[in-house]
């Protein structure tokens, strides 16, 4: 799947030229952690944040430096930070380098991005011209219907061969046949030994996703492979 399949557009965005009381009230109204920086004609030019506005003088929440991060610091960069914690335009506080995807990149690149770069949406950039935005909420959208719970009317034999497939594309913790999956009337029940707890939660969740499971009975007995204590499966999975 593509940016452009899920991106919200057109995005909401202000002008640098705006005051900071007007992108306050375009986040708090429409529920949004940032806005992008556009100039009259649609380029991008920075990315107003939630984080660039926590540090403020109205707030007291100016960051102090130690007496030494003062000494260091030359003038010029005293009278940014001052800027940056007093300034009422949207271009004296903005990011100036926004991080920025393209309409046609995957989600999994926009995740790697997000993740890298610590920020809760992307401007989804056409040359330098701003077509949408991606957010983490724009994600959850595009998930919900991928991994909804409906119920699906799907074979036992085939429920079988699912769950056996994904164990072996698993191979890094579910070689071989460590685990017997048989399947009635869409429940699933799994039997065999497991040496570590966690691959027993893994072996229940490969069921549970695919298509056509009503319920997983969890039969696997766990053995400490030092002691060879064996422990039952849970009451409660």
């Amino acid at each position: 799947m593509q940016i452009k399949n899920i991106m919200t557009a057109p995005a909401i965005s202000i002008e640098p030229t705006e005051t900071i009381t007007t992108a306050l009230r375009l986040m708090l109204s429409h529920k949004i952690s940032g806005l992008p920086v556009v100039t009259p004609n649609g380029q991008l030019v920075g990315v107003l944040t939630e984080g660039d506005l926590m540090r403020r003088s109205e707030l007291q929440t100016e960051k102090k430096p130690s007496w030494i991060q003062s000494l260091l610091r030359s003038s010029g960069k005293h009278a940014s930070e001052y800027v940056h914690t007093h300034g009422r335009r949207v271009s004296e506080i903005m990011s100036n380098e926004p991080v920025t995807i393209s309409p046609e990149a995957s989600l999994h690149e926009a995740v790697d991005m997000m993740t890298r770069h610590h920020v809760r949406r992307l401007p989804v950039v056409r040359n330098e011209r701003l077509v949408g935005v991606v957010s983490r909420a724009d994600m959850l959208r595009a998930l919900l219907p991928v991994i909804s719970d409906e119920p699906r009317t799907v074979a036992d034999e085939t429920i079988k061969e699912s769950i056996l497939r994904e164990y072996r594309t698993q191979d890094r913790w579910a070689g071989g046949n460590f685990i017997s999956v048989d399947v009635k009337n869409g429940i699933v029940e799994l039997n065999g030994v497991v040496t570590d707890e966690r691959l027993r939660v893994a072996a229940r969740v490969v069921a549970e996703n695919v298509p056509g499971v009503v319920s997983v009975i969890d039969n696997m007995t766990f053995v400490e492979p030092f002691s060879s204590t064996e422990i039952p499966p849970p009451l409660f999975p």
